[in-house]
């Protein structure tokens, strides 16, 4: 977001239906590009320099909502913004 705009809005909304909790985070920025979307939760990639970044933010993200059951994936037009969408199963306590 702040190389599109030297600033961005980041919203989080949230949905919840009896049988899942969805958590959107959608941004204003550049966007994904098409090139990038396929891996973006393997370990280790980064479109980030050398020294600023593991890799490691997304596909540990991943294996949490996995292994509460959820599901994580990105939706993104380049130069567009992205959004990350959480589902997780609701459950009644």
């Amino acid at each position: 977001m702040i190389k599109a705009h030297q600033k961005g809005t980041l919203t989080v909304t949230s949905k919840h239906t009896p049988n899942v909790i969805r958590i959107t985070f959608s941004d204003d920025g550049l966007g994904i590009s098409r090139a990038n979307m396929g891996r973006l939760f393997t370990p280790f990639f980064t479109t980030k320099k050398l020294g600023e970044g593991t890799g490691l933010g997304l596909s540990i993200c991943l294996g949490i909502v996995s292994e509460h059951g959820g599901r994580l994936w990105a939706e993104s037009m380049d130069g567009k913004g992205a959004a990350f969408i959480i589902e997780l199963p609701a459950h009644r306590v």
